[in-house]
């Protein structure tokens, strides 16, 4: 068990310059660190978390806190990533809501909320400030890790700063979104900026975008789970008998509009329009033409893990990714796992994700 952590956060001194030609002043992060960095600071590992999490992966905040970090299970004294061993850190993505520079901060140039005038931002971008803050912490060498848009993460780090990653796990995720995740993601967006609230992301000192954001996530949230899961869950069961008007009748209907309803109370409108259009953007194989060029460029060893009823990330994308790293003749371990859950699986899931990360880290020193 990690325990009772504190949120840190460090100022990037410099201009950052962003993928979209724009730069940022005064980009914080937020950031918790796990277990201690060794004397050769070549014992870390970063992890990196999917759309709606934030630096928070491990342990609690205070003795009250009722839910523990994002990836508890999979940090800790002899877990996955263990503390005894590694030093973990986790931060919160350039664009989020939790801490790192995003939409909702204060413009330095205004004195007021971003919004729609916050600049566009990449994957490469967030790995960027990723990169500025592990120097900051005197890291020579790590390891990175993360699933769904994490992976994406963990791809980009071991491509563009393979002098510094040993090795990359990348878990439930994506070289490049098919067409149908961007048309899903595009839903979302739309639903939030049709929202009468939204006032061209002008919002925070008014009403919010509420129910758009809601309707964001219950649609997000349905792509997380698959039909098995889906059925498992609900089935056809009514809450209580058919209303016969369009209210609430069936249990997954409750429960998408629970999802959507305590989102709002933890997420930014305009983070989820600004990290959605960046896992869009990402498309390793058309910046380097293929997916075997832009391997050649990284020396990592590599863990693949995907999961049986991921219909978001499927199996064949991870395929996809492992099939180029052999014939570039990198290290590459591959573990396609059987699972009820979906894409959620990699948050849920720990026990058979401990048994295979445990094995790869021990090779890859």
């Amino acid at each position: 068990m990690v325990g009772q952590v504190e949120t840190k956060y460090y100022k990037i001194p410099e201009k950052l310059k962003l993928e979209c030609g724009k730069t940022l002043n005064d980009v914080q992060v937020a950031y918790e660190t796990y277990g201690k960095l060794n004397e050769a600071c070549d014992n870390a590992i970063l992890v990196l978390h999917a759309l709606t999490a934030d630096a928070h992966a491990a342990g609690y905040h205070d003795p009250n806190d009722r839910k523990r970090g994002w990836w508890d299970d999979m940090i800790g004294s002899g877990k996955a990533f263990d503390t005894d061993k590694y030093f973990v850190i986790s931060s919160n993505c350039l664009g989020g809501c939790k801490g790192t520079t995003g939409p909702s901060s204060i413009n330095p140039e205004t004195g007021k909320p971003y919004g729609l005038e916050f600049p566009i931002i990449t994957i490469e971008d967030m790995v960027k400030v990723q990169k500025k803050l592990v120097e900051h912490l005197g890291i020579e060498k790590l390891i990175v890790a993360g699933g769904s848009m994490g992976g994406m993460q963990a791809l980009e780090w071991a491509v563009e700063h393979s002098d510094f990653v040993k090795a990359a796990i990348v878990i439930a995720s994506t070289a490049r979104l098919s067409a149908q995740s961007i048309g899903f993601n595009a839903i979302g967006r739309n639903a939030i900026i049709s929202d009468k609230n939204f006032n061209n992301g002008n919002y925070y000192d008014k009403e919010l975008p509420e129910k758009g954001l809601g309707i964001a996530r219950m649609i997000g949230h349905i792509t997380y789970l698959c039909e098995e899961s889906m059925h498992k869950k609900f089935g056809r069961n009514f809450k209580c008998k058919p209303s016969f008007d369009f209210g609430v009748d069936f249990q997954v209907e409750s429960y998408l509009d629970y999802q959507g309803r305590i989102f709002v109370d933890r997420f930014d409108a305009n983070s989820y329009l600004y990290i959605t259009k960046a896992i869009d953007y990402y498309d390793l194989p058309e910046r380097y033409g293929t997916l075997e060029a832009a391997f050649k460029k990284t020396d990592s060893k590599f863990l693949i893990i995907s999961f049986s009823t991921d219909w978001l990330f499927t199996t064949e994308q991870s395929k996809e990714i492992v099939s180029a790293l052999i014939k570039t003749k990198r290290d590459v371990s591959f573990v396609e796992m059987q699972s009820t859950c979906g894409h959620d699986a990699f948050l849920i899931e720990s026990e058979n994700q401990t048994k295979v990360i445990r094995s790869f880290l021990r090779e890859a020193k």
